[in-house]
């Protein structure tokens, strides 16, 4: 290379960049590359020799910085900025029609509403934000609630804009947008091919493939691998003008820069029903796989107003292929007592490989779908995942019956426990009636101690069952009086493991209210419905007392999950498990998960909290429970509204905000200093 002036390069890398995007757009966007890949590597090499040379010309946006950083030691949790939701699926012709039909009821009108159609990718969602057009932060969809923050991982995806095109829309200040990381099915087979070379364990399908590679640790090894990925969703925009339809946003979605799934437009449901028999087989044309085909409903104003439950939107469907199908046999039907007292029948079959996985068992839900089906054991069945995911029988194939196959029926009494079992009226499930079933309490105790819950390290299943078999708890409260001792005289249990379990027990202690509310297994009562009934409520005791009436008026909260609530809390072993959690000091029911505003507490009472950047020690939701705990309320953006900007290692394009429009900002060292005197723990736990 000649030598350059400071001033020449910087002109050549601007060049340089503008024209490596455009080459990009064109490969990864329109599939129609001008240049060959030898042509589009000179002009990469360029840049990097550049760069190179004159390193303070390097910006975070520049093609050369797709792999940068070194190894993450793990992900760290950020929220969503509003819940990632899941699509409800149909399975027939008749699930489609009656989706329109209640599209129709919802936005009251008799006017056909007109659909836009696209292949249901199968690979792992992402979440992507972008300030001011360049790529900020990449998240996965984690629980719905809080992702991974896999920015590092996202921006080795080649197909992923590191800076949004402006030629036509302009560039919006905020942009958050949904989409699916795939591997194609060529370069996934190819994949397998090179670890089974290399010994090393194959994938099991390309979803599997694509999650793991997108959940490294370190982003050479993600970007190693040819990952690419289709955006098909704008949840937020700011700054410029948002779609008014579903085609609109797509047409946006590729103006910006975003590669987009091949997708069609429909004038009515009959449209699309005609549509779908063509989508089953042109689906397996597609360069990644699929299992269904996604119905969204076009004008945008028309979906907001129709909106979502509380767990998917009311203007989208998913409608789901038929999955792949074998024969294996059923070599027993076995019951299990989950943590509500339900006997469900499981069949245990012949292990069979369906879909890419190894399937030994597959539910049978309850008896009355044993009988329509007449599945009996010793029965040869045709089996398949339904959604590609959950194990299916679908059919008995009767003509291999032998006569010597023996038909099931439900135990009359609890095989774990004894107790008489009933079917209540209008309820297709036999429950339990044994008030102290050890099986019950065994679910409800691994349940209240899973991650999503209580997050208690240690106590898995084995735990639980020695625990009870030792009789040293009867309910979930009783586990935070549990002593190293007691642990240690159960069976493999040494000093030190004794002792992380008992801590464990006590650092579950700090977990705030929505937690708390999720772990008691309430029926009808998921992640998303105790958030919003932590965030309504504020104290165990008021979401305890509260009315069906009172309930009701929570977001997405119905007739039939209030009714749940207020069963459950009438109940005494909810009230005696209550009990014992106040008197072991867990915040969440004794009260400290109020906001601290009623009593003037807290330095952040009344007050508006923005976070920026990583707290040590703390994940960004720790970090934005323990401002909720202390009395202040949790923004996700600086405005005038802003009373504070915690700022933490790393921070965001937010600081710059805040000094601009004179918001006071708070250093980690204060906001660590305010918790601790406050006995808020910061134990650098971020798994």
């Amino acid at each position: 290379m000649r030598e350059v002036s400071r001033e020449e390069a910087k002109r050549r890398i601007e060049e340089l960049r503008k024209e490596i995007l455009e080459h990009q757009y064109r490969y990864y966007v329109l599939d129609q590359p001008v240049i060959s890949d030898h042509e589009f590597d000179l002009l990469f090499e360029e840049l990097r020799a550049l760069e190179e040379k004159f390193p303070d010309l390097v910006t975070p946006d520049s093609p050369t910085q797709r792999v940068g950083g070194g190894v993450s030691p793990s992900f760290v949790s950020v929220p969503h900025t509003a819940p990632v939701l899941s699509l409800s699926n149909a399975f027939s012709e008749g699930e489609v029609r009656t989706f329109d039909r209640r599209i129709r009821d919802l936005s009251r009108t008799e006017i056909s509403p007109e659909y836009v159609i696209e292949p249901k990718i199968d690979g792992l969602s992402v979440i992507i934000r972008y300030e001011n057009g360049i790529l900020a932060l990449g998240l996965t969809r984690g629980d719905g609630l809080v992702g991974e923050d896999v920015t590092a991982n996202i921006k080795t995806v080649k197909s992923i804009p590191l800076r949004l095109r402006e030629e036509v829309l302009g560039c919006p200040d905020f942009l958050e947008v949904r989409g699916e990381v795939y591997l194609p099915k060529d370069d996934f087979k190819r994949l397998n091919e090179e670890r089974q070379e290399k010994g090393l364990s194959t994938f099991a399908n390309p979803r599997n493939a694509a999650a793991g590679s997108l959940r490294q640790l370190d982003p050479k090894v993600t970007a190693s691998r040819p990952l690419r990925a289709l955006f098909y969703e704008i949840r937020v925009i700011r700054g410029i003008e948002p779609p008014r339809t579903e085609v609109q946003a797509l047409s946006m979605l590729k103006a910006m820069g975003f590669p987009i799934p091949k997708y069609e437009f429909c004038h009515s449901i009959e449209d699309v029903v005609s549509r779908i028999e063509r989508w089953r087989e042109e689906r397996h044309r597609l360069p990644y796989d699929t299992d269904g085909i996604v119905i969204k409903l076009n004008d945008l104003d028309v979906a907001r107003s129709i909106g979502a439950t509380g767990h998917s939107p009311r203007y989208q469907l998913a409608y789901k292929f038929p999955a792949e199908e074998v024969e294996t046999k059923v070599l027993d039907i076995i019951v299990q007592v989950g943590r509500t007292g339900v006997l469900t029948p499981t069949a245990v079959l012949e292990p069979v490989s369906v879909s890419g996985s190894t399937v030994s068992r597959a539910t049978l839900h309850n008896e009355d779908v044993i009988r329509e089906k007449d599945i009996r054991i010793g029965d040869t069945v045709i089996l398949r995942k339904a959604g590609e995911v959950i194990p299916e029988i679908v059919a008995v194939v009767k003509e291999k019956r032998t006569g010597r196959e023996v038909e099931f029926r439900m135990p009359e009494r609890c095989p774990a426990c004894g107790a008489e079992v009933v079917r209540l009226p209008g309820e297709a499930a036999h429950r339990c009636t044994g008030l102290a079933c050890p099986a019950q309490l065994k679910e409800s105790l691994i349940h209240f101690a899973s991650r999503d819950a209580m997050d208690i390290r240690g106590l898995g299943p084995s735990m639980v069952e020695s625990l009870l078999e030792a009789q040293l708890v009867k309910d979930a409260g009783d586990l935070y009086f549990l002593e190293v001792e007691d642990i240690m005289k159960l069976p493999r249990q040494g000093k030190k493991s004794a002792e992380n379990l008992v801590e464990s027990i006590r650092a579950s202690k700090e977990r705030p209210l929505d937690r708390l509310i999720y772990a008691l297994g309430i029926r009808h009562v998921g992640q998303q419905a105790s958030y919003a009934l932590a965030a309504e409520f504020e104290t165990l005791d008021r979401f305890l007392n509260a009315t069906e009436e009172e309930l009701t008026k929570v977001p997405n909260i119905g007739p039939e999950t209030a009714r749940s609530i207020v069963l459950a809390s009438r109940q005494e072993s909810m009230k005696v498990i209550v009990a014992k959690l106040k008197k072991a000091g867990l915040k969440a029911a004794i009260g400290k998960s109020e906001k601290p505003a009623a009593t003037g507490e807290g330095p952040f009472s009344g007050k508006t909290v923005v976070v920026t950047g990583t707290i040590a020690g703390m994940t960004r939701k720790e970090a934005e429970d323990a401002i909720v705990a202390l009395g202040g309320k949790v923004s996700s953006s600086v405005s005038k509204n802003t009373d504070f900007l915690v700022v933490g290692e790393n921070p965001g394009s937010k600081l710059e905000k805040a000094k601009t429009t004179g918001v006071p900002i708070m250093s980690q060292t204060e906001f660590l200093k305010i918790l601790a005197e406050r006995g808020i723990k910061v134990d650098g736990d971020r798994r």
